[in-house]
């Protein structure tokens, strides 16, 4: 039976490569942003820029830090994204145009991976627990990557299938609330869950 010090640090391992708390922050506070400076000003373009300085900080803010900029990097270019598809139609509702398609596209590729037994979160977790590929050959450490990866397919079709008639309606400020309450709240959720399912099989060593 594991340790509860090591049980622990593999929860937070698994934790932080989905992000963690600075992912919230990063990927959050921008599209509040935004939202707010939408309702304020009653302008599309000063609502981007104000998304796009803020995510810009927190940029800069990790950079002096020195501290971890995967996240926040990744969230400054999708602000960019976004902005860019809802500068280019004039639809505010457009802005949340790139973060359907890529739940349409992450769903697609964990529901594929899982019917042809190559989990995503096995690749993803195994280098990072210390197993790399190794749970390949061990049925039960294969099965609960599986399990925790419909975890995964369940929150981006999810997240589709709510979100999408909502972006049809032109609801922004529904739309961005739900995005808001479907977005890195769920994506933790789901991490947490896919590290008590992961969990029940210790970790395969060579």
């Amino acid at each position: 039976m594991e340790r509860p010090d090591r049980d622990n640090a593999d929860r937070d391992t698994v934790i932080n490569a989905f992000g963690g708390k600075k992912g919230l922050i990063d990927s959050g506070i921008p599209s509040i942003i935004f939202l707010v400076t939408f309702n304020v000003a009653d302008n599309l373009h000063t609502a981007l820029i104000a998304s796009i300085a803020t995510s810009a900080l927190f940029t800069v803010i990790r950079l002096i830090k020195r501290d971890t900029l995967q996240h926040a990097l990744s969230g400054f270019v999708g602000v960019l994204i976004c902005a860019w598809f809802a500068n280019r139609t004039g639809n505010a509702s457009d802005l949340y145009i790139p973060k359907l398609l890529t739940n349409l596209g992450y769903g697609t590729v964990y529901l594929i991976a899982n019917l042809v037994g190559w989990p995503v979160l096995g690749l993803m977790l195994g280098p990072i627990l210390g197993e790399n590929l190794l749970w390949r050959n061990h049925p039960e450490r294969k099965r609960v990557y599986i399990q925790a990866g419909w975890l995964w397919v369940a929150m981006f079709f999810s997240r589709l299938a709510v979100q999408y008639p909502i972006y049809r309606s032109g609801n922004i400020n529904l739309l961005g609330t739900v995005n808001l309450a479907m977005g890195y709240p769920f994506f933790l959720a789901t991490a947490y869950g896919t590290w008590l399912i992961i969990r029940r099989v210790p970790t395969v060593k060579a």
